[in-house]
């Protein structure tokens, strides 16, 4: 049996991905609306209505008016935007957050998609809280450094084009503290307040990586990073999409420096922790086009249809 998928706002960054993943799949028939009747209303109804799952590539104010559209009980809509990820009627599409997420993923008709900074956030920070290592009231910070296609086509075109020598340097972002991933990232990691979160976009494609500094006396045991190493270990035992490397190893590194952009073309995060006895960094690793965005679609997709959860993905 082939599900029918559509996919809402498929000429967007995301959108073409997942055509990309979709697009060889033999148990995937893809619903094409016609380019000039993306935008009409009755059409995209149409459409939405006839998937078994829909895909919602979109602003938020354009994914709350698609999920006015649908009428039917059994499309299931996945939407990538911010607009559902902190609802309590929508399952957060990140299978590895805890025990029980993919069986609420698999049986909800309403699969918000993480944000691409917020799962890196998530994965690194969510264990510690749970294992009572990471204290609810910590004052966290966190930045994370990305790659340009995070901020769309048109931002993919203004560094593509060059000729702009202001590009070519790290530009940090979102400087008045009020980054969209924010809600999210306090809601599904249980921590009382937002982060201090600096977004740094880079001269490069895709990759990411959100780095978490924590100083050990103020935790709520004292611990090192082994021991952190072995809580992510046993959080994420069996992922086939989660790698945890291990602690004060030099293969993590390139001559000292680290590689934001190994994880790209995967549906895979890397988490690693540095430093001493003093002071730690958690970082996360993953591709913000992958992981970050039309994979964690894809991966929510096959949890939800019951398909092989890496069906269509590199881990």
């Amino acid at each position: 049996m082939a599900f029918k998928v559509f996919v809402d706002g498929q000429e967007g960054t995301t959108g073409l991905r997942l055509l990309d993943y979709l697009g060889a799949r033999s148990d995937i028939e893809l619903l094409r609306i016609a380019d000039d009747k993306r935008k009409d209303s009755a059409e995209r109804a149409r459409f939405l209505n006839a998937a078994d799952v829909a895909f919602l590539c979109l602003p938020d104010v354009a994914s709350r008016e698609a999920v006015s559209l649908v009428t039917n009980p059994n499309t299931c809509i996945i939407d990538a935007s911010t607009a559902f990820r902190t609802s309590n009627d929508w399952a957060y599409g990140l299978p590895e957050l805890a025990a029980g997420q993919r069986d609420k993923i698999r049986a909800s008709k309403r699969i918000a998609v993480p944000g691409c900074h917020a799962s890196a956030f998530v994965l690194a920070v969510r264990p510690l809280v749970d294992a009572g290592v990471l204290p609810a009231d910590y004052p966290i910070s966190a930045f994370s450094l990305t790659g340009y296609s995070g901020g769309g086509k048109s931002m993919i075109a203004e560094y593509e084009a060059g000729g702009n020598d202001k590009l070519l340097s790290p530009r940090p972002y979102a400087l008045g503290l009020e980054h969209k991933h924010l809600p999210e990232m306090r809601v599904q990691t249980g921590i009382a307040q937002a982060p201090v979160f600096n977004p740094v976009v880079g001269p490069f494609l895709k990759g990411l990586a959100v780095t978490v500094p924590l100083h050990v006396d103020r935790l709520a045991r004292k611990v090192d990073a082994a021991q952190i190493v072995e809580i992510y270990r046993k959080h994420y035992a069996g992922e086939q999409f989660v790698r945890v490397m291990p602690a004060g190893d030099d293969s993590n590194l390139d001559g000292g420096f680290f590689d934001v952009q190994a994880n790209n073309d995967t549906n895979r995060v890397d988490l690693f922790v540095f430093g001493n006895g003093e002071r730690l960094n958690l970082v996360a690793r993953l591709d913000n086009l992958g992981k970050g965005a039309a994979g964690a679609a894809v991966q929510c997709m096959n949890v939800h249809i019951g398909a092989a959860e890496n069906s269509g993905l590199n881990a």
